[in-house]
């Protein structure tokens, strides 16, 4: 037989003589230690200046921003979630000194108060890790993007062609009338002109119905159906107008929006759930890292990497009155704006192109334009066989972004029985083509700095540095959809995740 069970004394009702500390339920290094004190390092006054003052007092900001942060660290995003934590959470009561704000507290401060002023904080801690020479805010940085998906609700579309679509619509039914008025009321309708599409407006369209309405007001072979067209339009088309001319305004150049976000874009996402790559409303996630430290966050409304750059930097620039030296980033950012933008900056571009993979592997395609040689001093190309190309002409393209490239037109003298003719080109007469030679320029720069030995080097660290960042954020800690809607209060979300995130690398 064994020996006698023996039982550890156990009575959740002992009084102990002196009350425990919090201060002793903390071990020592937990991250929770690192939140507090670099959260008292920073100066808050930019938080500060946003109370009004009078009135009840107010949690300390810093007490509110450790709040937010730690809770950004152990993937505690909800306001809810986070009250609860408050009450219960030994790590987030010695914090919080005992303090237990609400959710609506929590929430209100998450919303307005770090509303364009957190980006400051995040600033600032970034400068204290440059101080601990962590990081270097003058050496290479690595930036890439991912979509983050919106807390707007995903079935409300909002699409800039369907609103133009149904205006020329509106547009076309209206001339319809137009024309049929004057076919029986011309006398009354003969000082006045039809609607321009440029007057398609509320107020114009209501004017020109009530026009048509007078016109055929005493006529008594009116046809019926034109008459409901009338009342309906009369009834609904101002009010759908009114409705497209907000819609367009939000919109702001976009090609869509949602309903119940209209700072979200539609974006086709990788992550969808659905593998199917769908469509829904979410937000361009722009940062900059460097040993997998995040040294900048922006977000934008369009889907592509490459209208986000300029504005990615003029924030680095703002945020830390310095510029890199280099900037790191694969094919999706190799265009001509961007070239020039981080040559004028003096930045060093390691961007590949679109076609730097495919040109490494198999080598430049031949006939393609970037294959024909140029002849700089005399400004003409030659062909395949080795005949001239003469310069005919310049013209300009306007991309997406509204940036103005200038285009050469060169056309080779004569293709008719040329042996190479089936392969170099299948268009009737003589080729003709399209060459920018600021990006040809820009592409030649780039494809001989990435192949060089620190080029090489850069392009192995670049997967490893930046990608693993985001694979933290969305798949160990969570962070797939946003949960306040609109861009700014979005910002705040990513500013609170990138501080957490630095604060949670910092530690280990």
């Amino acid at each position: 037989m064994g020996g006698k069970i023996v039982f550890k004394e156990y009575d959740p009702d002992q009084l102990t003589f002196l009350p425990y500390k919090l201060e002793e339920l903390v071990p020592t290094g937990h991250p929770v230690r690192i939140v507090k004190q670099v959260v008292d390092a920073v100066d808050v006054k930019p938080i500060n200046r946003k109370y009004k003052g009078g009135g009840a007092s107010s949690f300390h900001p810093r007490l509110m921003l450790k709040l937010l942060v730690y809770g950004y660290l152990t993937n505690t995003y909800s306001s809810r979630k986070l009250e609860e934590q408050a009450a219960q959470n030994v790590h987030f009561m010695w914090l919080l000194g005992m303090k237990k704000p609400d959710h609506n507290t929590i929430n209100r401060f998450r919303s307005e108060k770090l509303s364009g002023v957190l980006k400051q904080i995040f600033s600032q801690i970034v400068l204290l890790l440059e101080q601990e020479g962590i990081v270097s805010l003058k050496e290479a940085v690595f930036t890439d993007g991912t979509k983050i998906e919106s807390a707007a609700n995903k079935y409300t579309f909002v699409w800039g062609k369907n609103i133009k679509a149904n205006k020329d619509k509106m547009k076309a039914q209206l001339d319809e009338l137009w024309g049929y008025a004057q076919s029986i009321a011309a006398e009354e309708l003969k000082d006045t002109a039809p609607l321009e599409y440029s007057e398609i407006n509320p107020e114009k369209v209501k004017e020109t119905i009530s026009k048509i309405n007078a016109a055929l007001d005493d006529k008594e072979d009116v046809d019926k159906k034109v008459k409901q067209k009338l009342n309906y339009a009369k009834k609904h088309w101002p009010e759908s107008l009114a409705r497209y001319d907000e819609q367009e305004k939000l919109l702001a150049g976009r090609n869509s929006m949602s309903k119940t976000d209209p700072d979200a874009t539609f974006m086709r996402m990788k992550e969808d759930h659905m593998l199917n790559g769908q469509l829904k409303p979410a937000y361009n996630l722009q940062i900059s890292t460097q040993e997998q430290f995040i040294l900048n966050y922006t977000l934008h409304q369009t889907s592509t990497d490459y209208q986000t750059l300029s504005s990615h930097i003029e924030q680095y620039q703002a945020l830390y009155k310095d510029l890199p030296k280099a900037i790191v980033a694969d094919a999706g950012y190799g265009s001509d704006e961007n070239y020039g933008v981080l040559a004028r900056k003096g930045i060093e571009a390691y961007i590949k192109y679109n076609t730097f993979d495919k040109e490494q592997k198999d080598g430049i395609k031949a006939f393609s334009n970037d294959s024909l040689h140029y002849n700089e001093a005399e400004n003409y190309l030659v062909c395949p066989i080795g005949q001239w190309m003469a310069h005919i002409g310049n013209g300009q393209r306007v991309t997406s972004s509204g940036f103005v490239q200038l285009i050469s037109l060169y056309r080779a003298q004569n293709c008719e029985g040329c042996p190479m003719r089936g392969v170099c080109h299948t268009t009737q007469g003589n080729r003709v083509v399209e060459i920018n030679h600021s990006l040809r320029q820009h592409k030649q720069a780039a494809k001989e700095r990435l192949n060089t030995e620190q080029g090489i080097n850069l392009r192995k660290r670049r997967p490893a540095d930046v990608e693993p960042v985001f694979a933290q954020l969305k798949h160990n800690h969570g962070f797939r959809r946003f949960l306040l809607k609109g861009m700014s209060k979005a910002e705040v979300e990513i500013g609170l995740l990138s501080i957490a995130h630095n604060l949670r690398k910092w530690k280990t």
